[in-house]
């Protein structure tokens, strides 16, 4: 499912107005047999109980105390596996994303935690049914398929902790070879 959501558009309305990204990099995690997984070991917590749920919902979760992460849930009830929202490239409502990150344009949406500042993603999202645009986020398709020969394929990022587990090429991205969609 993670090299599925390359490519995709990961779209937010709000009383601001309308922005969207499209999906750069993601990071899979694969559920209870997974070191680095929120859940591994069988582990409820009321902050992963969006996890154990229905596939297509948002599990956004704070980390280091300050960084909203956004992943999507990909198996459904029972089987908690999700994908990281890592990066994406900015595709309408750039502006609006400046704004929210103060101005910052060089890397406005190459991390998990700027992602979610630049479309102003919070843990309020946490269950948000991501194939629903009445939502107010959401993921679409407009047609652009990423070849497989473009997706890398890398160890995943910052989840040490988790030994092995953390050289698995599970961390998935592709960049538009002249800065432009194909």
């Amino acid at each position: 499912m993670a090299r599925e959501l390359l490519g995709k558009l990961l779209i937010r309305r709000s009383s601001e107005g309308l922005a969207a990204l499209r999906l750069a990099e993601v990071e899979a995690y694969l559920g209870v047999d997974d070191p680095a997984c929120h859940t591994f070991g069988g582990r409820r917590t009321r902050r992963t109980a969006t996890m154990w749920g229905e596939a297509g919902h948002a599990y956004v979760y704070l980390v280091y105390g300050m960084y909203d992460c956004l992943n999507v849930v990909t198996v459904g009830e029972g089987h908690p596996e999700a994908v990281l929202i890592r990066g994406g490239i900015p595709v309408a409502g750039e502006e609006l994303m400046l704004h929210r990150r103060q101005g910052r344009r060089r890397h406005l949406a190459d991390g998990p935690g700027k992602l979610c500042r630049a479309l102003a993603i919070s843990r309020a999202d946490d269950g948000a049914d991501l194939c629903d645009p009445a939502s107010g986020l959401w993921i679409a398709q407009d047609g652009l398929t990423i070849p497989a020969s473009r997706i890398v394929a890398a160890p995943r990022v910052g989840v040490d902790y988790a030994g092995e587990a953390a050289a698995w090429p599970l961390r998935f991205s592709w960049s538009p070879a002249t800065g432009r969609d194909e």
